[in-house]
């Protein structure tokens, strides 16, 4: 999927440069700069080139090509409305006014968009149940993605913000690090971890990255699991925990990883009168887990949708059952967060990055 999504984003990269290129190439100022047509082109494909290689020195190729493709579908909006406007008119613009509102359209949708992704909001939520007394107060996040809009240092300020809301138990699910989290900002953000102050504990299940694609950051799965439990952290792999003899943490495997184990095997023997909080970075086994009886299922990796306009592309294609934010099928209550950060990308627009807070309420409390 992902070799997919690269290659996508590469021909459009390409193609994108062509077309700026042309556009460059056609303003009439050129004609008075030089009569030479080559020496024009060569200042077009400068014009477009330089400012697109500052950009991947300072945010990175996927980025720089993000930020290429919006221009380019901005400038392409701009030229079909000046072309109406033209037809309309019945007379063509002398000048090539397009470029004005496109690339002022693509500077406020990437710092929008870089906004969205830097900063980090609170999303609460209230579930309900008969299953408990009293109040549960979760608080969970998934998808920092440690050093694309924060590095282990500057994950302990959201530790400080996730303190603050005071959890009775924070849940991880899944994505903490990335392929190119490098190993003294994976310690530091385990660290970093240690210094949350809850009721119950922490806990974390794997998600697709954590274990690593790649062999070239200098740690593993297993190195990762140990200097997180070095700092108190509860790691689930396809495993239950009765928490305080009132409800079960059941963290699963990554549905990356091959042999799985199905969710009615994992709840098959826990006492179903418990209330059941399920950590599944992958929302794409609602199905299942509904029909197992859980109560709440707390997952992440869709990163809300990322971009406008692909936001639910995922759930088009078959590969999330859900993008963003809560459904309750049956009996089970499922929420998607879009993540504190990214994967890759420094921008998120139709989306925001967060940290969420779920308030379970006990009925018998309020009987």
């Amino acid at each position: 999927m992902w070799a997919l999504i690269f290659g996508v984003v590469f021909v459009l990269a390409v193609v994108g440069f062509i077309y700026l290129c042309s556009r460059v190439y056609g303003f009439s100022f050129w004609e008075r700069v030089t009569e030479k047509k080559w020496l024009r082109i060569l200042i077009a494909i400068a014009l477009v080139i330089v400012p697109t290689l500052v950009l991947w020195l300072v945010l990175g190729y996927m980025n720089a090509a993000v930020a290429v493709i919006f221009l380019i579908v901005f400038w392409l909006i701009a030229d079909l409305v000046f072309f109406v406007v033209g037809k309309i008119r019945r007379q063509k613009f002398k000048r090539k006014w397009a470029a004005v509102p496109a690339l002022a359209a693509a500077i406020v949708y990437l710092s929008v968009g870089w906004a969205l992704a830097h900063n980090v909001w609170v999303t609460s939520y209230d579930v309900e149940t008969d299953k408990t007394d009293g109040e549960i107060r979760v608080v969970m996040f998934a998808d920092s993605h440690v050093g694309t809009t924060f590095d282990g240092v500057g994950f302990e300020r959201q530790v400080e913000k996730m303190n603050g809301l005071f959890p009775d138990i924070v849940v991880i699910a899944g994505d903490f690090v990335d392929d190119d989290t490098d190993k003294a900002d994976m310690i530091a953000a385990c660290t970093a971890l240690g210094k949350l102050e809850t009721k119950y504990g922490v806990y974390f299940s794997f998600g697709n990255h954590d274990k690593g694609y790649y062999d070239s950051r200098g740690y593993d799965g297993d190195e990762l699991k140990a200097e997180l439990e070095k700092n108190g952290v509860h790691v689930l792999e396809d495993e239950a925990l009765l928490v305080d003899g009132r409800f079960y943490i059941v963290g699963r495997q990554d549905r990356s990883e091959e042999g799985r184990a199905e969710i009615a095997a994992l709840t098959k023997p826990l006492d179903k009168d418990k209330f059941m909080l399920v950590v599944d970075h992958q929302p794409n086994d609602y199905e299942a887990e509904a029909a197992a009886g859980v109560d709440l299922v707390l997952s992440g990796h869709t990163h809300g949708g990322q971009l406008f306009p692909v936001t639910y592309v995922g759930e088009w294609l078959g590969m999330n059952d859900r993008t963003y934010g809560y459904e309750r099928r049956g009996e089970t209550d499922f929420i998607v967060t879009s993540g504190i950060s990214d994967w890759a990308l420094k921008f998120k627009t139709g989306t925001k990055s967060e940290i969420v807070v779920v308030n379970i309420r006990g009925g018998k409390n309020s009987a």
